[in-house]
C-alpha cells in the first residue's frame, strides 16, 4: 500500500509535478514524504529552489530535477549541483553525519514525463526517467540502515523550519531546575513545527486558504512564514500581511526575516512585503493600513475611530460599517495585492475580508486564519459562500470544497498544557458553575455545533456528544504533549489563589515577580501582568506597578508606556502590564491574572467577562496564577476545584437548542448604552412590583392585554 504524503508548493513547473506526484501515488509499496518547490537554499549565488524533494524510510533522500518539455539540457551538472548543494546543508547537522560522511543516502533523478525515449539520451551514472521507468529507478535505491529516529531527523533537517520559531534572546540558565531552565527545554522542544504546520506554511493554492486552529496551536506563526515563502518564492509580489492586534506587528516582522535568512541568506524585501494594520490612519508607514490603503486609492473619504463610532452606532459597528461604505461607493475596486494574509479573522466583520478579497488580483489569493473558541460562543465566522458573496450569475465566489489543503485545521496545541487549556475552557464556558435559581444549567455559553469539541481536539471519554446529552471529554496526547505538563506538577501549572483585599493581592503579585527574576532564572519577558478589564487596567494596575518601581523593577503598560505596536520591550528588561486586548496573540512563560474576580456574575454580559478570563489564561505557555479576591473569586475556585476532582476532564449535560437560545439572550454583550437602558427598563420593573405589593397600585389598574401579557411571559420562564 502506498503511504506518500505530498507537500505541494511551487515550482514554476506544474505539469511535470502533476506527472511526478501521480506516478509515485501509483508505486504500492513506496512510503515517505515528497515536497514540491521545497526546500529552499541559500548558496553564494543566491536563493536556489529544489523542484521536489523525496525522503523515504526505505530509500534515503531523492532530489528530482524536473523537465517540463522535451529538451532536458545539461541535466548531469544540474544533478550534480543538486547534490552538492543539499548534501552541504545536511552536514550542518550533526546528527546526520559519521566521519566525513552523511549518513542518510542522497540521490538525484531528472524526472522528464515528455520525453518518451528516456534512454536514447540517458548518460551513464545520471538517472533520467519518465513516467514508465521510474519505479525502475528508485526499486535500485536503498537505505539499509536506516532508523526511526534517523529518519525523523532527516525528515527534520529537511524541513528546515527548525530554528525560526526560538526565543527572541538566548536563555542563560544556572539551575539546572530553574523554572528558566524548564522554559528552555520547552522552547526546544516547540522549536521545531510539526508536519502539519510545515504543509500550511509550504503548500500554496490558487484562490482562498483557510486555517483554523486553537489558541496556541501555530497559527501566527504559519501564517507569517506562509508570507515569507511566498515571498521568496515570488519577489517581485506585492504580498500584505494583516491583523486585528497591533502588538503582533513585531513578531509578524521579526519571523518573516528570520525565515528569508535562514532559507536564502537574505532579508526580505519590505517594500513587497508589507505588514499593516487593518485599519490604518495618515502619517508614515508605519500608520498605513489596509483599509486606509483603499480608501486613498479609490479616493473615498477616510473614516477614523472616532468618526466611523458615531457615523455607524457605536464601536463594535465602527470598522464594519467603514469597510461596507467604502465598498459600496466603489465598483471596481483597485487590484493592489498579489497575495493578502489576515490573522485573527475572528475579530473582523466579513466585510473586511471582502475589502482585502476585492483588493487582490486574480486568481484571488487570500489566506485568513481564525480560531474557532476565540469568542467561544460557537458564533465564529460565517463560512466562505456567505463571507465573499455570489457572482452575476448568483454562484458563491469562493468555496473550500472538500480540498484539505483549502482548509487547514491545526489540532495540536503547543502553547498551552492540558491542564491550563482545559481550565481555560471549563472557566470560559461554565462548565462546573453552579446554576443561578431559577435556572436549569450553569452554563454560560456553549457551541451551536457539538462537532466543534472533535475539531478542537477533545475526545468522547464517556456519554454522548450530542443536544440534550450528557458527555465527558477529554483532551488525548496528540492534541495537547505530555511534554507540555511533564516539566512541573500539575499543582504548579494552574494556581488559583484568593486574597482578602486588592491591596494583599497587588502586594503577594510583586513578591512572586520578585521572586521568578532573583530565585526562578526567569527573564523579564517571561512574564505578563493581565487585567481583564481593559477600561480600568490602567488605574487598577498602577498599584502594583509602583511597588514594584520602589524594589527597582522596571515593569510597562504596553500601550501605553509604549508605542501602540509594541508589547515586550527589547531595549531595557521590564515586565509587560496589559489590559486583556492587547494581551491577545502573545505569550509568555509565566502569565498572572489579576482581579479575576471581575470575570464572575450573572446576567448579561457574563459571556464577554468568560470570554476575557479565556483569553488570559490561554497566554500561558508553562504557569499561570488566577489572582482575587470577594465572593466572585470563591465562585471561580469551586468551579476550579471541581475541575481538579474530574482530572481535568470536561463533563457537563449538552444544552439543546432551547436553552441555547436562552444562554445566548441571558448573558448577551450589551453595549454601555443598552446596559444603561436594560437598567432603567429593570428598575421600572421594580418599582411596578413594590406598587403592586404596597397597593398602590393593583392588577385591576392594568389594562387587560399588558396584564394577560405580563401573566404569560412570566409564567414561561418558571
Amino acid at each position: 500500500m502506498n503511504n506518500v504524503t505530498f507537500t505541494r508548493g511551487a515550482n514554476g513547473k506544474p505539469e511535470a509535478s502533476r506527472a511526478l506526484e501521480e506516478t509515485i501515488a501509483k508505486m504500492e509499496t513506496l512510503s515517505g514524504e515528497c515536497f514540491l518547490g521545497y526546500p529552499l537554499l541559500a548558496t553564494p549565488e543566491g536563493k536556489y529552489f529544489l523542484d521536489a524533494t523525496f525522503v523515504s524510510p526505505t530509500k534515503g533522500i531523492i532530489l528530482f530535477d524536473l523537465v517540463e518539455g522535451t529538451d532536458v539540457g545539461n541535466y548531469p551538472t544540474r544533478q550534480d549541483d543538486l547534490a552538492n548543494k543539499i548534501e552541504a546543508k545536511l552536514k550542518l547537522h550533526k546528527a546526520l553525519v559519521k566521519g566525513r560522511n552523511l549518513l542518510p543516502p542522497l540521490q538525484a533523478v531528472t524526472f522528464a514525463p515528455a520525453v518518451h525515449k528516456v534512454k536514447t539520451v540517458a548518460e551513464g551514472g545520471y538517472p533520467l526517467a519518465n513516467e514508465a521507468n521510474l519505479e525502475a529507478i528508485l526499486s535500485s535505491f536503498a537505505w539499509d540502515d536506516a532508523t526511526e529516529d534517523l529518519y525523523a531527523l532527516t525528515l527534520s533537517a529537511i524541513e528546515s523550519l527548525s530554528s525560526i520559531r526560538k526565543s527572541r534572546f538566548k536563555r542563560e540558565v544556572g539551575k539546572p531546575d530553574s523554572r528558566g531552565a524548564k522554559l528552555k527545554t520547552l522552547e526546544d522542544s516547540i522549536a521545531t513545527l510539526d508536519h502539519r504546520q510545515n504543509r500550511a506554511v509550504i503548500e500554496t493554492v490558487d484562490g482562498v486558504q483557510r486555517i483554523r486552529g486553537l489558541a496556541g496551536s501555530g497559527k501566527t506563526i504559519v501564517l507569517a512564514l506562509k508570507a515569507a515563502y511566498l515571498h521568496t518564492q515570488n519577489p517581485n509580489w506585492r504580498i500584505a500581511v494583516t491583523f486585528n492586534t497591533r502588538s503582533l506587528k513585531g513578531q509578524f516582522k521579526r519571523l518573516i526575516n528570520n525565515f528569508c535568512i535562514e532559507q536564502t541568506s537574505e532579508e526580505p524585501d519590505w517594500s513587497k512585503i508589507r505588514v499593516i494594520n487593518a485599519w490604518g490612519a495618515p502619517g508614515n508607514d508605519e500608520r498605513d493600513g489596509v483599509y486606509y490603503e483603499f480608501c486613498r486609492a479609490t479616493g473615498q473619504g477616510f473614516n477614523d475611530f472616532r468618526t466611523a463610532s458615531y457615523k455607524f452606532g457605536g464601536n463594535e459597528n465602527a470598522f464594519d460599517g467603514a469597510c461596507k461604505e467604502v465598498l459600496n461607493a466603489v465598483h471596481q475596486p483597485p487590484q493592489l495585492y498579489d497575495a493578502i494574509l489576515i490573522d485573527e479573522a475572528q475579530d473582523f466583520a466579513p466585510s473586511f475580508l471582502r475589502l482585502c478579497y476585492t483588493m487582490i488580483k486574480a486568481p484571488k489569493r487570500l489566506v485568513y486564519a481564525y480560531d474557532e473558541l476565540q469568542n467561544l460562543s460557537g458564533i465564529s465566522l460565517p463560512p466562505p459562500e456567505e463571507i465573499f458573496g455570489k457572482d452575476n450569475r448568483g454562484r458563491p465566489l469562493v468555496t473550500l470544497g472538500s480540498e484539505p489543503r483549502r482548509d487547514v485545521i491545526l489540532q495540536k496545541c503547543y502553547r498551552n498544557s492540558r491542564p491550563v487549556l482545559v481550565t481555560a475552557h471549563a472557566l470560559g464556558f461554565g462548565i462546573n458553575r453552579k446554576p443561578p435559581n431559577g435556572t436549569e444549567t450553569g452554563l454560560v455559553q456553549m457551541f451551536d455545533q457539538p462537532a466543534l469539541w472533535d475539531e478542537i481536539g477533545y475526545r468522547i471519554r464517556d456519554g454522548e456528544l450530542s443536544k440534550g446529552k450528557n458527555v465527558i471529554l477529554e483532551r488525548t496526547g496528540e492534541t495537547s504533549p505530555q511534554f507540555l505538563e511533564a516539566h512541573s506538577p500539575v499543582e504548579d501549572l494552574v494556581v488559583f489563589k484568593e486574597f482578602e483585599s486588592e491591596e494583599e493581592q497587588n502586594r503577594w503579585l510583586a513578591e512572586q515577580i520578585l521572586k521568578n527574576l532573583r530565585e526562578d532564572e526567569l527573564r523579564y519577558d517571561d512574564i505578563i501582568v493581565i487585567h481583564p478589564d481593559p477600561l480600568t487596567a490602567r488605574k487598577r494596575l498602577g498599584p502594583i506597578r509602583n511597588e514594584m518601581f520602589q524594589w527597582g523593577i522596571q515593569n510597562h503598560l504596553a500601550g501605553v508606556d509604549t508605542m501602540a505596536d509594541v508589547f515586550f520591550k527589547t531595549g531595557t528588561p521590564s515586565v509587560t502590564f496589559t489590559g486583556i486586548y492587547r494581551a491577545k496573540g502573545n505569550e509568555a512563560g509565566m502569565v498572572y491574572v489579576v482581579n479575576a474576580q471581575d470575570c464572575d456574575g450573572v446576567g448579561v454580559g457574563l459571556a464577554s467577562l468568560r470570554n476575557r478570563l479565556f483569553t488570559a489564561i490561554t497566554r500561558s505557555k508553562a504557569w499561570v496564577r488566577i489572582l482575587g479576591f470577594g465572593p466572585g473569586m470563591a465562585s471561580l475556585i469551586r468551579e476550579f476545584n471541581a475541575l481538579k476532582r474530574n482530572d481535568f476532564r470536561l463533563e457537563f449535560t449538552y444544552p439543546t437548542n432551547e436553552v441555547l437560545t436562552k444562554l445566548r439572550v441571558v448573558h448577551r454583550d450589551l453595549s454601555p448604552q443598552e446596559r444603561q437602558r436594560l437598567e432603567q427598563k429593570k428598575n421600572r420593573a421594580v418599582e411596578l412590583a413594590e406598587a403592586l405589593e404596597r397597593g398602590e397600585l393593583t392588577p385591576d389598574d392594568l389594562d387587560t392585554a399588558t396584564k394577560d401579557k405580563l401573566l404569560r411571559l412570566l409564567g414561561d420562564r418558571k
